[in-house]
């Protein structure tokens, strides 16, 4: 195993909260660079909500250069409207970081769950402090949203071990 670092970037998209975080790794050490949520104004329109989180996005792939984008796959809900627009704000977050030419990778949130807590039905809670422990934060990243982006970035780089 080489002991270069990667860069991941793992999104949570949504329209109101888009989770992001960035995980620096040498495959077997990881660090976390940062971590947030973008949420643009409230009572703002959708298609400007869209914008801002593409730009939001675009900036942090700018700054931070990622080798990889992982994004959370779409979580069908029971209201087609809801899973609609949440399917736009993944594929805002796939634009930006096709546009800056970042490889992408998505995972399903079972899948990021298990990488990170060993079951893929662990409640947010549970993924907000097994990453606390696994990124040895000194406490849990808020909001989950944040949390969730986080273990996506992980579920990524413990895919990389085995490619």
């Amino acid at each position: 195993m080489n002991s270069r670092k990667y860069c991941i970037l793992g999104i949570d998209p949504g329209t109101t909260i888009t989770g992001y975080g960035i995980i620096e790794s040498t495959l077997n050490i990881h660090s976390p660079v940062d971590y947030g949520c973008i949420r643009p104004p409230k009572g703002m329109s959708l298609h400007k909500r869209y914008l801002v989180i593409f730009e939001a996005i675009e900036s942090l792939i700018k700054k931070y250069t990622p080798d990889a984008v992982a994004v959370e796959t779409q979580y069908v809900a029971k209201n087609p409207q809801s899973a609609l627009k949440l399917g736009m704000a993944r594929g805002v977050a796939l634009l930006a970081a096709t546009k800056n030419n970042v490889e992408i990778f998505e995972y399903a949130p079972t899948v990021a769950k298990r990488a990170a807590v060993g079951k893929g039905s662990a409640s947010k809670e549970e993924v907000q402090k097994m990453i606390q422990v696994l990124l040895k934060l000194s406490h849990p990243p808020e909001p989950e949203d944040a949390a969730d982006a986080l273990s996506i970035a992980l579920c990524h780089i413990h895919r990389m071990r085995h490619v």
